[in-house]
């Protein structure tokens, strides 16, 4: 089985061998077969196509293991970007691979990547969050739990919840760091703004076409802390109850990823209270 990248609204996003296999497999699975036909149109392939979306995946898994069985070829594709990463697809890409057959991934357009790509955050690390919960208090919930991770955050959102989600956004995380919206990617109306998260509010209630089309939102990492988190700093006290400042300064580090002449300072620092 191939799991195919395919374009995110663009048509002529796609890569040259995933049109290749989309010509040459017994059948296409796909999110919405009326959706996937357009595209498959456009690129003038008569493809069969069968439904795998999030009611039916576990049945419809069944099924592409049988087909392959029957030594079939098949292909997997969401309606847009890459499957099975926040779309359907795991369970029958787990399904296959269990049944003993291959999986073979075609790599393509990736919403999350490319709102990065076009974003003009500095920072070296992200973490992709993808949908967070529909339910206010949930979501409130996992947005504090995330709020310290020093990476860029990326979610996705949906144009009905977006301006929660935001407002959420805004009241849990630093006014300082930023949020990137990235709107409607490659598609007509694509919009792509970064500005300071605590103007986000007022910067979507300007404007309904704002709150359209299928979002990416991106908040940069927390602003650095001044000394060590509490955890770290538990963490080296402990260590300098049996180890010299040097070996237990280095042990930290190696522990928690913070610097080691920081850890080192904090240690001597301690050791002189």
């Amino acid at each position: 089985m191939y799991v195919v990248a395919t374009p995110l609204g663009n048509l002529g996003d796609i890569t040259l061998r995933a049109l290749e296999i989309l010509r040459t497999v017994d059948v296409v699975a796909c999110e919405d077969t009326r959706h996937a036909r357009r595209l498959l149109d456009h690129h003038g392939i008569k493809a069969t196509t069968m439904a795998v979306h999030q009611h039916n995946e576990r049945e419809a898994g069944a099924k592409l293991v049988e087909r392959l069985r029957q030594g079939q070829s098949v292909a997997l594709i969401s309606d847009a970007g890459t499957p099975a990463v926040s779309d359907p697809g795991a369970r029958a890409v787990a399904a296959v691979q269990a049944a003993g057959f291959p999986v073979v991934p075609l790599p393509g357009p990736n919403a999350a990547i490319t709102a990065l790509s076009a974003s003009g955050l500095m920072d070296e690390r992200f973490l992709f969050v993808g949908f967070l919960p529909a339910k206010s208090a949930a979501r409130q919930a996992e947005i504090a739990a995330l709020a310290g991770i020093p990476a860029a955050l990326v979610f996705y959102e949906a144009p009905h919840r977006v301006t929660e989600c935001v407002a959420d956004l805004a009241a849990l995380l630093e006014p300082s760091r930023e949020l990137v919206v990235a709107r409607e990617l490659t598609k007509l109306f694509e919009q792509i703004v970064r500005l300071p998260l605590k103007e986000a509010v007022v910067w979507f209630a300007a404007d309904d076409n704002r709150q359209r089309g299928e979002f990416v939102l991106i908040v940069s990492a927390p602003p650095p802390r001044e000394g060590l988190d509490p955890g770290t700093e538990r963490i080296l006290k402990l260590l300098l109850d049996d180890l010299p400042v040097k070996q237990a300064a280095r042990l930290a580090a190696e522990i928690t990823g913070a610097a080691k002449n920081a850890l080192y300072q904090r240690a001597l620092e301690i050791k002189d209270l």
